[in-house]
C-alpha cells in the first residue's frame, strides 16, 4: 500500500499573499524550459563551425533535448507526486542549471550532446512538478484560472523570445550565452522556492511501478525519435520504421502492465477525467501547430525574406506582447464565457490568424503581409494555451497533480514533433516538385511554407472541433 498525505502547502501558507511572489518564481523556471527548446536554433551555424558538427550532427543538439525532456515527463511527474512536488522541483532545476553549464563549457561535440540530454532529463523533472506546485498554491478555482493566464503566457513567450534572445546573444557574446543565461536565472530560482514554498508533506511507502516506467520512457522516446526521424531521414528509412515499430510494442506493454499493476505510474482511470483527457487532446493538436509555425515562420523570414537573425527575433515581439496581454485577459473571458467558449474562440482566432500567414509571397513585407498574421497568432496562442491548461487540470487532486503536469506537457512535446514532422516533409516535398517543375526557388520555397502554415491552422480547427464536447461552460 502507498500512503500519501498532501503535497501542497499547509493552507496558511497556500493562502498567504507570497504565493504570487511564488508563481513568478515558478513561472520564470518553466520560462527557461520552454526558451531552451528554441533559443538554440540561432546559435546552431555558429555551434557546428567551432565545434566541427555537420547538418545530421547540429540535428542532435536539439533531439538530444528533446528525446530526453519529451521520454521522461510522465516519469517526472509521477517521481514528483509520490517523492514531493518542491523536493524534486529544486532536483530538476539544479540539474538543469548544471546542465546548462556544462553546455557552454563544451569543448567536444559529444560534452555537448550529453549536456542537451542531462538538460532535457532535468527539466522533465522541473515542468509537470512545476505545475503541481502551481495547482497546490492556488486551490480556489478563480485564482487558480488567473495563476495558470500567467502560466500560459509565461510559456508562449519564452518560445517566441527564444529566437529574438538567441539571435541577439551569440552576435554579442558567442554561442556559449544562449546556455550560460540559464544559470542566473535558475539560481534565482534555487534561492527563492525554499524561502516561498513550504516543505513538502508526503508519507510514501510502496515500490515505484519500474516495468510500466521502463516501458513508457521507451515508448516516448522511441515515438518522438520516429517522429524526428521522418524530418531528417524520411519516413521509409530503417531507422525510422524500427523507432515506430518499438513505440507501439512498448506502448502496448505499457497498457498490459498498468492494467495488471497495483500501485500503477499511470492509473488508466486517470483518462476517465474527460476535461483531462480533452485538455491533453487539444495540446497535442496546439503542440503541433505552434512548433511548425514558429520553426517554419523564422526560416522563412531568414532564407526567403533575407532577415538576419536578430531581425528575426524582433519580428516577433509583436506576437509576443499580444500573447502576454491576452493571457491576462484570458482568465476574465473563462469566468464569464466559460472555458470551452474561450478555447473555441481563441482556436478560431489562431486558425485565422495562420491561414491569413498562408497568403505572404515571396516578396512580403512585414507591416503588410507579417504583422497583421503574428497579432492574431499571438492574440490566439494567449487564450488557447491557459484554456487548454485549465482543461488538462481541472478535476485532478493533488496526489495526481505531478501526473496531470507530466501528461500536459508531454502532449505538448509529442504533439510538437509531430507536427513538425509531418508538415515539415509535406512542405519539403512540395518544394522539391515545384523547383523539378520549373518554378524558382524563392516561389517554390515560399509555397512549401504555405503550406506548413495552413496545415498548422488544420491542426488548430481539429483541436477547435476537439474541444466542442467539453461538457462544461
Amino acid at each position: 500500500m502507498t500512503v500519501t498525505a498532501p503535497l501542497a502547502a499547509p493552507p496558511r501558507s497556500t493562502h498567504s499573499a507570497r504565493r504570487w511572489l511564488a508563481l513568478s518564481v515558478l513561472a520564470l523556471a518553466q520560462f527557461l524550459v520552454v526558451l531552451d527548446a528554441s533559443i538554440v536554433n540561432i546559435a546552431l551555424p555558429v555551434l557546428g563551425s567551432q565545434l566541427g558538427m555537420g547538418t545530421a550532427a547540429l540535428a542532435w543538439v536539439i533531439t538530444a533535448y528533446v528525446l530526453a525532456f519529451g521520454g521522461l515527463l510522465l516519469l517526472g511527474g509521477r517521481l514528483a507526486d509520490r517523492y514531493g512536488h518542491r523536493r524534486v522541483f529544486l532536483i530538476g532545476t539544479a540539474g538543469f542549471v548544471a546542465a546548462s553549464a556544462l553546455a557552454g563549457l563544451s569543448l567536444t561535440s559529444e560534452i555537448l550532446l550529453a549536456a542537451r540530454a542531462i538538460q532535457g532529463a532535468s527539466a522533465a523533472l522541473l515542468a509537470p512538478a512545476a505545475l503541481a506546485l502551481l495547482t497546490g498554491l492556488f486551490p480556489d478555482p478563480t485564482e487558480r484560472t488567473k495563476a495558470l493566464g500567467v502560466w500560459g503566457g509565461v510559456a508562449g513567450v519564452g518560445s517566441a523570445a527564444g529566437v529574438l534572445l538567441g539571435g541577439v546573444l551569440t552576435a554579442a557574446f558567442g554561442w556559449q550565452s544562449v546556455f550560460f543565461v540559464n544559470i542566473p536565472i535558475g539560481a534565482v530560482v534555487l534561492v527563492a522556492v525554499p524561502l516561498l514554498i513550504a516543505r513538502d508533506t508526503s508519507i510514501v511507502r510502496g515500490k515505484l511501478d519500474l516495468p510500466g516506467a521502463a516501458t513508457i520512457t521507451g515508448a516516448l522516446v522511441a515515438a518522438v525519435g520516429a517522429l524526428s526521424a521522418v524530418e531528417q531521414i524520411g519516413l521509409a528509412h530503417p531507422l525510422t520504421i524500427a523507432l515506430a515499430a518499438a513505440a507501439l510494442v512498448l506502448g502496448v506493454a505499457f497498457v498490459l502492465i498498468e492494467r495488471r499493476t497495483a500501485e500503477p505510474l499511470v492509473p488508466l482511470a486517470v483518462f476517465g477525467n474527460r476535461s483531462l483527457s480533452l485538455g491533453n487532446i487539444v495540446m497535442v493538436l496546439i503542440g503541433a501547430a505552434m512548433v511548425a509555425l514558429f520553426f517554419a515562420l523564422s526560416v522563412f523570414m531568414q532564407a526567403v525574406l533575407g532577415y538576419d537573425a536578430l531581425t528575426t527575433g524582433l519580428t516577433q515581439l509583436p506576437l509576443a506582447g499580444a500573447l502576454v496581454i491576452v493571457a491576462g485577459l484570458a482568465p476574465v473571458a473563462i469566468q464569464r464565457v466559460g472555458t470551452r467558449t474561450t478555447l473555441i474562440g481563441s482556436l478560431a482566432v489562431l486558425a485565422a490568424g495562420l491561414v491569413w500567414l498562408s497568403l505572404a509571397p515571396s516578396d512580403a513585407g512585414f507591416l503588410t503581409h507579417i504583422l497583421g498574421p503574428s497579432l492574431l497568432i499571438g492574440i490566439g496562442m494567449g487564450g488557447a494555451f491557459v484554456t487548454t491548461t485549465q482543461l488538462a487540470v481541472d478535476g485532478v487532486d493533488g496526489g495526481e497533480a505531478g501526473l496531470a503536469g507530466g501528461l500536459v506537457n508531454t502532449s505538448q512535446q509529442i504533439g510538437g514533433a509531430l507536427g513538425l514532422a509531418v508538415l515539415g516533409t509535406l512542405a519539403a516535398v512540395r518544394t522539391d516538385s515545384l523547383i523539378e517543375a520549373g518554378v524558382a526557388a524563392p516561389e517554390a520555397a515560399t509555397n512549401g511554407f504555405s503550406w506548413i502554415f495552413l496545415g498548422a491552422a488544420v491542426a488548430t480547427l481539429l483541436a477547435a472541433a476537439a474541444a466542442s464536447f467539453h461538457r462544461g461552460r
